[in-house]
Parts: structure tokens; C-alpha cells; sequence
């Protein structure tokens, strides 16, 4: 084919006023008997009509936002002449089928997993060593490089390594305020996590998050898999590294006791990111994420859906698909929340798409949101949760969480989440610990530059692969990881500096 006059592009939806290019548009070829007027990025649109200034410009069949100014055809859209522009949301509430499609128990998929005492299932034993406050975070570093460096570990094989979970927040703050509420939940969160096989909590002593205030919440008690310590009470910082490598030892024999072993898919909870979005994501990775996440219900099993400024604008084709009004009611809630709370630190919801995205072809918050949702495949929505709540339906669920990849997963995985996937255009160089992450590529000349940290090419949909085949590569990926085998961020050891929570409200 004479690519001077047919290059490679996509119309996604018969009512789009804009095609992709699949590959980059030189001035003079030809598109669907349009002139190219100048050259158009991969991943980026072509007006493929007239669009008059004010008109909606459609994607997906979707509004991404409206015309500046006149727009001709063989025009390239994008920031000089694309706006972000609010419209109205319809959707048909809440009359989605409730838990459809699930297979005979004998046609489930299994995996091998760590059965815990109290029934969950995990898919990575790690020691955590949480801190209450930032000033602790250094102690609790020198603890776990000090029991790596005596080699303790060797001598549990079933222990895949310690954790040092360390945050910048726990004192300054309100004690009886939202900031707070959402820490305290964050820390349990991980520290019950399935995937966490015990953990030692480190604080400072003097600071607002106080280690015995939390215990009395959840009614923790110090036991085989559980310690706590105060530097101030200990004695310093030699003398809490000392105790702290002596309490993780005390801990190990107990935390290594467990073997893999058959456990239903249904157990698995998969978190789903997507970071350094393109024009791609929302053709390749994340539609065939949501053929995963459709065979992982299928199953039995759960996935969860994040980034709430990353479904905005989008938010009425999860709505049509939710299952109970109660679902509804609260995603409604929590979109106004994000309009207030964007709107008091004087940003608006549009200032999402980072200069990454918009370089790899997303213009607007809009045009990035129905990329993203589509990571939620067809399946009914089930519930919707706030930050770092505990995780209890099957199916897909919605979890409110900022955009920003780190705070957002440390939500998802405080809420139960044993394994993750991770879509991305542009290159993302993100891990996760205690819960494995499996990295998506859009295209094929990303995944080609940056090999070794991309487990799986999804662009070759672009050339021919259906988005089935590929749910199904993904859907098989997420069971052999989850069954112990190492993503490529765990084999670069990425997952230390990733835990990071949500700080909501003023720093006092």
C-alpha cells in the first residue's frame, strides 16, 4: 500500500468528527478522501469534516470538547484549536443485570496463592514495617536494610523480601479531620493486606498519628505478626533499629509458615492504572484490559476502577452500567466533591491531561476519561468506595482516588488488592510492593524502546490482534503472576518508594 496516500488510521465511531492516526500524517496524503493539511502526530486526530467553531468534537462517539474555531478538514485537533467545554450527562441509571455471566464453579480459573488465617488470599508474603510519621521514616529504612543486609531472609525462602512503607504525613495535621480518617484507614489497609505476611510499626512518639490511638480503633493487639515501636520510648535510633531487626526476627518463623497453594480466581482483587497515557490508550491497553477484567468477573473475581478526575466526563457510562442505585448515588457525590475541591484550590478538572498525555495525542480531560473507563470492560458496576475502604463486593467496583499513579494504587491495594496492571503510553517506571504490577504498553515502538519494564505489547491490536485475544493474554499473565511468577517492576526491584497516601486538607 502506497502509504503517501493511505496511511494507517482509525475512525472509532461512525458519529466522530476526527480520525487517529494510527501512524504519523504527512501534509498532502490522503484520509478517507481528505487532504492532510499538516502534519499530524501518531496517537493525534484529523477533523475529517468541517467542525464549526463552538461545535462538539467527537471521539468514540463521545464529546472530548469543543472547537475554538473553525476547524477544516484534514485539519490536525488538538490544544490550538480544541477546548475543554462541560456538557450534559445522560444516562439510564442503575439497570445494569446484577452479577450476570458468572461461569459454573467447575469452568473457574485457580491460581496459587497463600491461604491467610483469616481466609484471604494472598499472592506475595512481604514483611511491612510501617511508620505513624515522617520522622520515623528514616528508622524504619535502616531496619529493613539492616535485616537484608544480615541475611535473615535467606534463611525463609518463602518471605519475598521487607518493605519499608514510609510517608511524609502524620503530624501537622487535624486529628479529628478527613486527612486523618483517610491515614488511619490507608495504614490498616496495609497492614491487613493479603500480601503483607507481618508487620512491625514504627513511630516517632510525639506526633499527631499516634500507634496507640490507632491500635484502640482496630483493636490491634502486639502478637506473632504484629510489633510496634517508639523511638523516643525506645531510646534513639540505634537503640529502635536494634529492636526493630529483633522484632521482625521474632516474627519471621511465623510469617514464612505458609506454601503456596490452589486457591479459586474468584480471591484475586485486581487494581486497575493507567499512567502517561497516549492517544493509543484508549484503542489498545485499556479496551483489552477490560477484556480481562470481563473474564476475571466471569470468574468470579473483582477489579477496581480509580482515578476519579480520570473518569470525569465520563462517568454517565459507568452510571448506565451500576447495578443498584446506591452505586449511583455515590459516584454522583463524589464527582461534585472533585468539581468543590478542584474549584477551592482554584485548578479545574481540565488541568488533568499531563504534557506527556497531551504529547501522545489526548487534548482534554474528556478525551482521556473514555480512554480510561475503558479499562472497566462491559461488566455491571457492584459498589463504589471511598479512599482506602475495605474492598467486600465481587465485580467491578469503583474506588475514589486523585489520578496521580502512586496515591491512587496505594488506595487500591489498602483496599485488599493482591495484584495490579498498569496500562501506559508513554513509558510509566512504576512498581508496586506488596502487590505485583503487570505493565500494559499501548503501542509497539514504546514497548520495543523500553522492554525490560513492559510485560505485555498491546499494540499490536493496531495490527491486526483482536482486543479478546489480548484480554485473554492479559487475563492468563495476571494468574501466572499472581501464582508467584515475577513482574518486570519486581524484577527491577521497583515497589519501595511507592507507597504514598492520600494528604487531604492544610498542613498545620
Amino acid at each position: 500500500m502506497d502509504t503517501l496516500t493511505a496511511p494507517r488510521h482509525l475512525r472509532l465511531h461512525a458519529s466522530d468528527n476526527v480520525v487517529v492516526a494510527v501512524d504519523s500524517f504527512q501534509a498532502g496524503q490522503k484520509i478517507e478522501g481528505v487532504t492532510v493539511a499538516d502534519r499530524v502526530p501518531r496517537g493525534h486526530k484529523l477533523a475529517s469534516r468541517v467542525i464549526a467553531e463552538g461545535e462538539p468534537v467527537r471521539k468514540f462517539g463521545q464529546i472530548i470538547g469543543s472547537a475554538s474555531k473553525l476547524i477544516e478538514p484534514g485539519q490536525w485537533v488538538h490544544e490550538h484549536n480544541l477546548n475543554y467545554s462541560d456538557f450534559v450527562r445522560e444516562a439510564d441509571a442503575g439497570h445494569a443485570p446484577h452479577g450476570s455471566g458468572l461461569l459454573p464453579l467447575p469452568q473457574r480459573a485457580t491460581f496459587e496463592g497463600f491461604r491467610r488465617a483469616n481466609g484471604r488470599a494472598g499472592t506475595r508474603n512481604y514483611i511491612g514495617v510501617l511508620t505513624s510519621v515522617n520522622c520515623s521514616a528514616s528508622v524504619a529504612r535502616f531496619i529493613a536494610e539492616a535485616v537484608r543486609k544480615s541475611g535473615l531472609l535467606d534463611e525463609y525462602p518463602t518471605i519475598d523480601g521487607i518493605i519499608p512503607l514510609v510517608h511524609g504525613g502524620g503530624c501537622a495535621m487535624d486529628t479529628n479531620g478527613e486527612g486523618y480518617e483517610v491515614l488511619k484507614r490507608t495504614q490498616w489497609g496495609y497492614a491487613t493486606n493479603p500480601n503483607i505476611g507481618a508487620v512491625l510499626m514504627v513511630g516517632l512518639g510525639c506526633e499527631a498519628f499516634q500507634i496507640g490511638r490507632w491500635k484502640e480503633t482496630y483493636n490491634i493487639v502486639e502478637n506473632d505478626t504484629f510489633r510496634s515501636l517508639t523511638i523516643q520510648e525506645v531510646g534513639g535510633t540505634r537503640k529502635t533499629m536494634e529492636a526493630g531487626v529483633a522484632a521482625v526476627r521474632d516474627m519471621l518463623p511465623v510469617a514464612a509458615n505458609v506454601r503456596r497453594e490452589t486457591i479459586p480466581a474468584s480471591e484475586l482483587m485486581l487494581a486497575l492504572q493507567c499512567g502517561g497515557s497516549d492517544g493509543y490508550s484508549g484503542i489498545t491497553a485499556n479496551p483489552a484490559l477490560g477484556a480481562a477484567v470481563d473474564l476475571l468477573v466471569k470468574h468470579g473475581g473483582t477489579a477496581i476502577l480509580s482515578e476519579t478526575p480520570e473518569i470525569y466526563g465520563a462517568e454517565h457510562l459507568l452510571i448506565e452500567r451500576a447495578s443498584n442505585p446506591q452505586a449511583v448515588e455515590r459516584l454522583q457525590s463524589i464527582i461534585a466533591w472533585w468539581e468543590d475541591y478542584t474549584a477551592r484550590n482554584k485548578m479545574e478538572m481540565n488541568n488533568n491531561p499531563s504534557p506527556g498525555n497531551k504529547a501522545g495525542g489526548l487534548t482534554t480531560i474528556l478525551e482521556k476519561s473514555l480512554g480510561a473507563v475503558a479499562k472497566s470492560g462491559t461488566s455491571p458496576l457492584e459498589a463504589v468506595y471511598g479512599y482506602a475502604e475495605p474492598v467486600t463486593s465481587h465485580g467491578l467496583v469503583f474506588m475514589d482516588t486523585p489520578g496521580y499513579d502512586p496515591v491512587s494504587a496505594t488506595g487500591q491495594v489498602a483496599g485488599g488488592a493482591n495484584v495490579l496492571a498498569f496500562t501506559t503510553g508513554r513509558g510509566s517506571a512504576y512498581g508496586c510492593k506488596p502487590t505485583p504490577s503487570i505493565k500494559l504498553a499501548t503501542n509497539t515502538p514504546m514497548y520495543n524502546q523500553m522492554i525490560e519494564d513492559m510485560d505485555i505489547n498491546c499494540g499490536d491490536i493496531l495490527d491486526g490482534v483482536s482486543i479478546e485475544a489480548k484480554g485473554q493474554e492479559i487475563f492468563e499473565r495476571v494468574l501466572k503472576v499472581a501464582s508467584g511468577a515475577p513482574s518486570k517492576s519486581e524484577q527491577l526491584g521497583y515497589g519501595d518508594a511507592e507507597f504514598v497516601p492520600w494528604q487531604i486538607g492544610a498542613t498545620m
